[in-house]
């Protein structure tokens, strides 16, 4: 797109196409002549979806758009991580997940917001207009959806909320709690996560676990929890960090407690409920005959009425290249021609 033969052949795809999706920093484009303001007048029912840090206008909109840096700056990692015990804020550098979530859930915003914009245009259409969008999606933005009640509480009540280490603020008990190694992976650290949270299931585990000097009035709602978590929190990890994960499983799930042991990549691929949903399924790589597999996780969410699977991990860079370009209409020695002069791959 830096050549001005390969904007023409962006513009000519834009004629043809519903969508476009992009994620270049803001104002790239329009230095191109490629924003949606020329494409629309190309193409006036084109939806524009465009992801980048922090969004199409504002003062920050010309910055780098890194998922890492945007979770920051969204308040995320200020929430995660182990809390200073006089201060309730963060005590050393935050805790970041070991995948880009931002990346992912700026990604689930757009293609939602291009779902939204082609009903849209759907019912434009049927009353007789265009129906062009521009869709803005902001990675930091995307990660301040994610952040439930923590404006509502500093605007309401002043509080400024921090991380709570692996429960969550406010609400008891769930979290995470050590047992005893298991007997199939006896060299590992095991954790099990119990969500006891709701007044019933929480009776049912000070009853499993033998605390029922832990059930009654003073206990008996969330807000009475809160202010005890630190001895209930203490009496549910004496119990289990006596005993193998596989032993705490079967007794919380016979007294209805939710609970889940925190398991790898190995224990989900080989898990029963697992195999049992297809949640995993072997996806073509390379051309068909040619090439192998590899595991991946399937579609979601399950349609009843369709077999949603993933057909292949998709194409070498380029692989449609000439198959694209010869819609538009160029013969074989045009794409060549643009090869040999660097505008297309």
């Amino acid at each position: 797109m830096r050549k001005q033969q390969g904007r023409e052949l962006v513009k000519r795809l834009a004629v043809r196409s519903d969508v476009i999706v992009e994620n270049f920093k803001p104002g790239t484009l329009e230095k191109w002549g490629l924003g949606p303001q020329e494409l629309h007048r190309e193409n006036p029912s084109l939806i524009f979806t465009r992801v980048s840090g922090y969004g199409q206008t504002g003062p920050w909109a010309s910055r780098p758009g890194y998922a890492s840096v945007c979770e920051a700056e969204s308040g995320f990692r200020f929430i995660n991580g182990q809390p200073d015990p006089k201060t309730g804020l963060l005590s050393g550098p935050p805790t970041r997940p070991n995948i880009s979530l931002g990346d992912s859930v700026a990604g689930l915003h757009a293609a939602f917001g291009t779902v939204l914009a082609l009903l849209s245009k759907q019912k434009k259409a049927s009353r007789g207009e265009q129906g062009g969008e521009t869709v803005d999606v902001s990675i930091m933005e995307s990660m301040l959806n994610l952040m439930e009640g923590i404006v509502p509480e500093y605007d309401r009540k002043g509080k400024v909320r921090g991380p709570s280490g692996s429960s969550v603020t406010g609400i008891v008990p769930t979290n995470a709690y050590p047992c005893l190694p298991s007997l199939s992976t006896p060299a590992s650290p095991t954790y099990i996560i119990i969500g006891a949270n709701g007044d019933t299931l929480y009776a049912r585990l000070m009853h499993a676990i033998g605390r029922e000097d832990l059930i009654g009035t003073s206990y008996a709602h969330n807000h009475h929890r809160v202010a005890r978590q630190a001895e209930i929190e203490e009496a549910i990890s004496a119990w289990t960090s006596q005993r193998r994960v596989e032993e705490v499983l079967t007794i919380l799930e016979s007294a209805g407690v939710p609970v889940g042991r925190v398991v790898g990549v190995k224990e989900i691929v080989e898990g029963e409920q697992v195999k049992a949903r297809g949640a995993v399924e072997d996806v073509d790589v390379g051309r068909e005959g040619e090439g192998w597999k590899v595991k991946m996780p399937r579609v979601f969410p399950v349609l009843e009425s369709c077999d949603a699977k993933t057909r292949w991990a998709g194409p070498d860079l380029g692989a449609h290249t000439n198959e694209i370009l010869g819609e538009l209409g160029l013969d074989a020695d045009s794409i060549i021609q643009l090869r040999e002069e660097g505008v297309i791959g």
